[in-house]
């Protein structure tokens, strides 16, 4: 192709007989006074039909005709031709082939454009004859005032304050007497964010101060001798999250935003008055990791497949359950990413919005002025949602609303804290919700625990003491117990014998045999059938299978099993005959 010659639009239309001489007279006379291209001109006195022109320039310039609306568009090629000049050129890049660029043009003979386009995109381009009023209507829907949008952005955040700290240049712009202060705080945090700690706690005490780094559910502490600093790191935390440094009787709440290692971390910092000081808590968020998904949580194919159609269902309420720091909320942000798309409207109420998450209507719930979750449901349900994520059902007023609002056409999460999925209807018969809103509004409810991953450098194979066997046997029966691992320690582990946590679930899924023991009130039927329904696949069981796997240990799993009521299956059951 080579769109560099001469063609002589005229000429070609007369010889390809699509118009007269007079015809194309009658154009050049109104060219002279419109100042349009002869080829518009043309196709605006309805001399010729704008594909006939097209088809006939693609002939002759060997290139070929599309039609927009059948030809897919790369949106990261597209974004690399300005709006401005896609207008003025009257040219859309499309996608990317074989190191060239397709670019769909309405007057492929403009030479000038050609070159222009081919010195902007700065590589080789392809053409193709396109639909002058077609791709108007692209650049219309597709740049939407994005290229204005963003340039008014980014003029306005040049004149507002930086919200993210960077902690290396904070400690160069400080003042000598804060500069130590700064500096430990750029220790503490890159020593936690090295070892993907999820909290960090600063507590004074006597004569030393405590530094303490929940990594994998577990806390490791250190000491430092000098006392007298905490008062020092405490007021430059608070400066950095906008509190009042001199309030030291009240407790405080407040976040901020630094920068360590290249990595963006949130920051929620919580004060608490203590009889030396004050206590500070910090929970780490690394926005880096991108996106949870499900792929991401290790969920069992057995929960996942079902999972995965419960979160697609219209109407109903799917309850995360598990104690504090079990991973709900990951869960809950995991399945909402699943689902998460232009057609469908998310609403949350949340304390605290944990994660930021693209496209959803997140609300931080503040019960001191009054925006407390029933209030922010309430409201929610008049903001046309399709799905509606609770944080945390409180109280009896926000199960009511929740599954209301699960019986009249909207999709809800929510989390509760019950020990495995089967007690989570007594926990909502007893914060009195009415029998038959459970059983019309709920769906599913996925119990979880997190446990410590043995680390696969040190872990070994051991024998378990006569205490875990006779444990074993009463909850599989009488069968014959694989090798167990057990945690060692090593300098890759910090000498713990562990490294990540994986999460163990349980999954109870309503039916109407369910639905109806609920109705009835009848709480030993319904634990009876709820157990017949999850075959053997429990917290605890489901634990012990990653034990037999050598992920985790039978310490770990002993201590998420000790808050969970252990059924002992018979012989015949499927863990039982597996194991």
């Amino acid at each position: 192709m080579d769109i560099r010659k001469r063609i002589r639009i005229g000429d070609l239309l007369i010889e390809a007989k699509l118009i007269s001489e007079a015809q194309l007279t009658a154009a050049l006379h109104e060219q002279k006074k419109t100042r349009r291209k002869l080829g518009k001109t043309l196709i605006d006195l309805g001399f010729i039909q704008e594909s006939q022109l097209l088809q006939l320039l693609s002939q002759q310039l060997k290139i070929p005709y599309l039609d927009l609306n059948q030809v897919p568009i790369d949106k990261d090629i597209f974004r690399l031709l300005p709006e401005i000049l896609a207008r003025r050129f009257r040219a859309i890049a499309l996608k990317e082939h074989n190191g060239k660029i397709l670019v769909g043009m309405a007057d492929p003979t403009d030479i000038y454009a050609y070159d222009e386009l081919q010195k902007t995109l700065k590589r080789p381009i392809d053409v193709a004859a396109i639909s002058e009023s077609d791709l108007l209507r692209h650049l219309d829907s597709d740049y939407r005032k994005t290229e204005q949008i963003g340039s008014l952005a980014e003029e306005l955040e040049g004149e507002l304050a930086e919200t993210d700290f960077d902690l290396q240049a904070l400690t160069q712009s400080t003042s000598t007497a804060d500069a130590p202060v700064v500096k430990l705080l750029q220790a503490i945090f890159e020593d936690a964010v090295s070892m993907q700690a999820s909290d960090i706690h600063i507590e004074p005490d006597a004569t030393l101060l405590r530094i303490r780094l929940r990594i994998d559910g577990v806390l490791q502490e250190q000491t430092v001798d000098e006392s007298r600093i905490a008062n020092a790191l405490t007021s430059r935390l608070k400066l950095m999250s906008g509190l009042n440094i001199s309030e030291k009787r009240l407790p405080q709440d407040g976040r901020f935003n630094i920068k360590v290692k290249n990595k963006g971390i949130d920051v929620r910092l919580s004060t608490m008055p203590m009889v030396h000081g004050e206590s500070v808590v910090m929970r780490l968020l690394d926005h880096s990791q991108g996106q949870l998904d499900f792929s991401k949580l290790n969920i069992p194919t057995h929960i996942i497949e079902p999972l995965n159609k419960l979160i697609r269902k219209p109407h109903g309420l799917i309850l995360v359950t598990g104690p504090t720091g079990s991973g709900k909320t990951t869960s809950l942000y995991a399945a909402l990413n699943e689902i998460n798309t232009p057609s469908s409207k998310i609403i949350t109420a949340e304390d605290p919005v944990e994660y930021q998450l693209p496209r959803i209507n997140q609300v931080q719930v503040h019960e001191k002025i009054g925006l407390t979750f029933p209030a922010v449901l309430r409201t929610a349900l008049r903001q046309d949602p399709d799905i509606i994520l609770i944080g945390e059902m409180r109280d009896t007023e926000t199960v009511e609303i929740g599954l209301r609002a699960a019986m009249t056409g909207h999709l809800v999460f929510s989390t509760l804290h019950t020990n495995d999925a089967i007690s989570t209807i007594g926990r909502l018969m007893d914060m009195e919700a009415e029998d038959f809103l459970i059983a019309s509004s709920l769906q599913a409810v996925l119990a979880q625990r997190l446990v410590r991953k043995l680390c696969p450098e040190c872990k070994e194979v051991h024998e378990l003491d006569e205490l875990n066997v006779v444990w074993l046997s009463q909850v599989l029966g009488n069968v014959q117990l694989p090798p167990f691992h057990r945690a060692v320690g090593c300098h890759l582990c910090n000498m713990t014998g562990y490294k990540g946590r994986t999460g163990v679930y349980e999954l109870l899924i309503m039916n109407s045999k369910l639905a109806n023991a609920i109705q009835h009130d009848d709480r030993t039927m319904f634990t009876q059938l709820a157990k017949q329904q999850q075959h053997g696949q429990t917290l605890t069981l489901n634990a012990i299978k990653l034990a037999e796997e050598g992920i985790t240990s039978i310490e770990e799993v002993l201590r998420i099993a000790g808050d969970i009521e252990i059924d002992t299956p018979s012989s015949s059951s499927p863990q039982a005959s597996n194991a």
